[in-house]
């Protein structure tokens, strides 16, 4: 069942937004080949399916989306990738931004080529973006975080968000993605497994075979 997670407003809030301020602008964007480079990540917990029969320790996956500020449906956070920093620091940086969600970054799940007109400039005429992905096991949820104000967080289960899932090019990272990576790296004991940060991910911005 979807599940909505809110920002409450209590002590320390001034503090700890004062450490979280999105980054805007374009100066520091990274293109190439005409694209504009584009880090995001699908964010994703266990949940135990205890509690609907009482006896299987079979754990649910859910994965965190977030509303749109341009029009219905929902999104994985993302957004560009910046000169200063490496790809898996812009996801983790998107993740905090948009979702308010902090965690342990795992595998790569491929490139995906989209369009945007809201992304067209001098670097990137036709808007076209190309976007690396990556699974991120949620750790931490943030009660405050920088775009919290035009951003509402909905935990759902993969097929829900295949239904909601606001661009094809994002349900084609959850679904040929995020479902494939998970089959294949998820053999053993799901926490042991998960717990493991991939530290040497290799950039691979090539789109996904359509």
């Amino acid at each position: 069942m979807m599940g909505t997670v809110g920002g409450d407003k209590e002590g320390g809030i001034e503090r700890q937004m004062s450490e979280l301020v999105a980054r805007t602008g374009r100066l520091q964007q990274r293109y190439e080949d005409g694209c504009r480079l584009v880090s995001g990540c699908i964010p994703f917990r266990y949940r135990s399916s205890a509690e609907s029969d009482g006896e299987s320790d079979d754990k649910i996956v859910e994965v965190l989306m977030i509303s749109s500020t341009s029009g219905p449906g929902l999104l994985f956070p993302k957004g560009g990738w910046e000169n200063d920093e490496t790809v898996q620091q812009a996801a983790i940086r998107e993740a905090i931004e948009e979702a308010g969600v902090k965690g342990v970054l795992l595998g790569q799940l491929g490139g995906y080529d989209f369009k945007s007109k809201t992304l067209q400039d001098e670097f990137c005429p036709e808007g076209k973006c190309r976007a690396v992905m990556f699974a991120l096991h949620v750790k931490e949820e943030l009660q405050s975080w920088p775009e919290q104000s035009t951003r509402q967080r909905s935990w759902l289960t993969i097929p829900e968000a295949l239904e909601c899932c606001r661009h094809n090019w994002m349900r084609k990272a959850l679904e040929e993605g995020f479902m494939k990576w998970r089959a294949n790296h998820m053999n053993g004991p799901a926490n042991e497994v998960v717990e493991q940060q991939d530290e040497n991910v290799e950039l691979d911005p090539s789109p996904s075979p359509k």
